[in-house]
């Protein structure tokens, strides 16, 4: 969840290391946090500086307290699991002259923290860090990337550790285990972060860390080694996006600058995957084919926003390619004995790649005999380096902790992987597929045309922000949409909303319905499946008789909507199974105006976290 930073440079006494901590750890607001503090080792010895709050708050204390300059530094931001969001366990923790920052749980730590005690150790906070602290002090022998192995061996859990020490002032030492760290390259000066957001500013040139691996950096070189101590190698990579994609780019809010994102976020996840005669190549798919036609079983493992992209996956997964497809939450995957084996399919969905309920489950399911096929947005991570198989999307950085165009990516991906599937197994006729990846490569421009329309729905966002409940219902591809559009309004509005299949209306939902309850519902295309569409236009009519406010979503021509609607919000005609990439638009442009017209930050919501590193 936390955002980590770390740097070396040649000079010995520069105040360059703490502006690179310091807008690297801006970058990384985004990852959710709830205190930041940075260290700077000095020509004098180690400085330290930490608050409670947001980043600005530290930014403040240093105005005041200027820190000397330096030749290495590292900073944090803390998302709080042990001991409260406080000054004094805000990171770095520093025993005599080392200190430490730390991402993730160390379960272990009562244990090591009882053995400390005894032995004499004080300690100043509530944290599982500051154990790592005192055992890196106690190990240490003039080596400090030794005393990280010695200390490592000893730990549980899951965790990014960066350590330096007064006595090495040209080094920066990481480790990592179930946790992010990515390595950027400079010239006379290196950088280490829990994301590349750390550092693009400077390089583009990185290194993809492994399992179970210590890095040291100093300004001219790069040493990793394992856990074991033995050398290892790491994967070097260049970043395909800039600083500028982590800018608001004249946006109020990061938010609303990736609603805004999404037709090219869809465009770039669909670029380059078909031949030239047409036909779906997906060079990242290293299962054999014959698995992949072998597989009589998909299980999609996700959480939260991606979990409902996999629902949408279902829906066009069964009906293109005939195999039958669960959706499970990641959380509950590996507690619940679920039957996998060599013949079946596991997709596990995660914009971060670290989501460390989807990862867990990754890990069972490799343990069971089952094929595992990630998607992924961010380069490098772990779920996708665990993983049999990777699709990338290619949405671009998010920022904002409420996903908008990852999703919209996450489902485009899924399309991909289901026409693909279909292809290798000849379900679908050569030209069905054609017609289908034709109709997908227009969604971008219409998705353009909801935005273009988008004053519509802000208009009624900003009148309705007094409102204490919403309801969401849909059918079919639309129910996922209900979902995700009831989520989005919990995560930044802080309302109450709940997403329903609409056909459970009157086996109890429609209970909450009384005089002015707003009820948006996600009509399905008249031309789809009329029966369907009759049975939606009946909900809106069943919640209308007794009050409720209608908001409905429906596509361009579809009039019979209009007697039942207090309000219509219009999409472009889409077919069925491809419509949640126009439909969940509106409901993200919705909540996004509804939480600004009652003054709260979009992007950073109370209590959230962009990457949800911890179990």
């Amino acid at each position: 969840m936390c955002g980590i930073v770390g740097y070396v440079g040649r000079s010995q006494a520069s105040q360059r290391p703490l502006e690179v901590v310091l807008s690297g750890l801006g970058r990384l607001e985004y990852r959710g946090y709830d205190s930041a503090g940075v260290a700077v080792v000095c020509p004098d010895g180690l400085v330290t500086a930490k608050r409670a709050g947001k980043l600005t708050n530290l930014l403040d204390d240093l105005a005041e307290h200027p820190l000397a300059p330096g030749s290495a530094a590292i900073g944090h931001t803390r998302w709080a699991t042990h001991g409260g969001p406080t000054d004094g366990n805000a990171h770095p923790h520093r025993v005599g002259g080392l200190a430490v920052i730390h991402n993730g749980i160390i379960e272990n730590f009562a244990t090591l923290k009882a053995e400390l005690l005894a032995d004499g150790a004080e300690f100043l906070s509530d944290t599982d860090t500051e154990v790592v602290a005192h055992l890196l002090a106690r190990a240490y022998e003039g080596d400090l990337t030794e005393a990280m192995r010695a200390v490592v061996a000893r730990l549980d859990g899951a965790f990014t550790l960066l350590a330096v020490h007064e006595d090495a002032p040209g080094r920066v030492v990481g480790a990592r285990r179930n946790s992010p760290l990515v390595v950027g390259l400079g010239e006379g000066e290196n950088f280490l972060g829990s994301d590349v957001a750390a550092f693009i500013a400077s390089t583009k040139e990185a290194l993809e860390l492994g399992q179970d691996q210590i890095v040291t950096i100093t300004a001219d070189s790069v040493d990793v080694i394992g856990f074991d101590g033995e050398p290892a190698t790491a994967t070097a990579y260049t970043v395909d996006w800039d600083a500028t994609a982590a800018v608001k780019g004249g946006f109020a809010s990061f938010m609303d600058k990736e609603i805004h994102d999404q037709p090219k976020a869809v465009a770039d996840t669909l670029l380059g995957r078909t031949d030239p005669r047409g036909a779906l190549v997906l060079d990242e798919l290293r299962i054999p084919e014959a698995a992949l036609r072998s597989i009589d079983k998909i299980i999609v493992i996700a959480c939260g926003t991606a979990a409902y992209s996999g629902h949408v996956a279902k829906y066009a997964i069964e009906h293109w390619c005939r195999i039958p497809v669960e959706v499970e939450l990641a959380h509950e995957f590996r507690y619940r004995d679920p039957i996998v084996g060599p013949r079946t399919l596991v997709v596990a969905i995660s914009q971060s790649g670290e989501t460390m309920d989807t990862l867990m489950a990754v890990r069972h399911a490799r343990e069971q005999g089952a094929s595992v096929l990630a998607i992924c947005n961010t380069h490098g991570s772990t779920i996708p380096r665990e993983s049999d198989a990777v699709l990338y999307t290619h949405a671009g950085p998010e920022v904002a902790v409420a996903s908008t165009k990852a999703f919209l990516a996450q489902v485009a991906a899924c399309y991909l992987l289901g026409l693909y599937l279909a292809q290798l197994r000849g379900t679908k006729f050569p030209d069905e597929l054609r017609e289908i990846l034709e109709d997908l490569h227009a969604l971008p421009d219409k998705i353009q045309r909801v935005l273009d329309d988008e004053e519509a729905v802000r208009h009624v966002a900003q009148k309705m922000a007094d409102e204490e409940s919403f309801l969401f219902l849909g059918r079919h591809v639309g129910y996922p949409v209900a979902l995700e559009g009831a989520l989005k309004l919990k995560e930044i509005a802080y309302i109450h909303a709940e997403g329903f299949a609409a056909g459970e209306l009157k086996h109890g939902p429609i209970a909450l319905v009384d005089e002015g309850q707003p009820v948006f519902v996600i009509v399905p295309s008249p031309r789809g499946r009329d029966q369907l569409h009759a049975k939606v236009v009946s909900n809106i009519q069943e919640v209308r008789a007794r009050g409720a406010r209608t908001l409905v979503i429906a596509e361009d021509g579809d009039e019979a909507v209009v007697p039942y609607a207090d309000v219509v919000f219009r999409v472009p005609q889409t077919p069925s199974l491809l419509a949640p990439l126009v439909a969940v638009v509106p409901l993200q442009i919705f909540a996004c105006a509804l939480a600004t017209a009652k003054g709260l930050d979009v992007d950073q919501p109370r209590n959230l976290a962009k990457s949800v590193t911890v179990e």
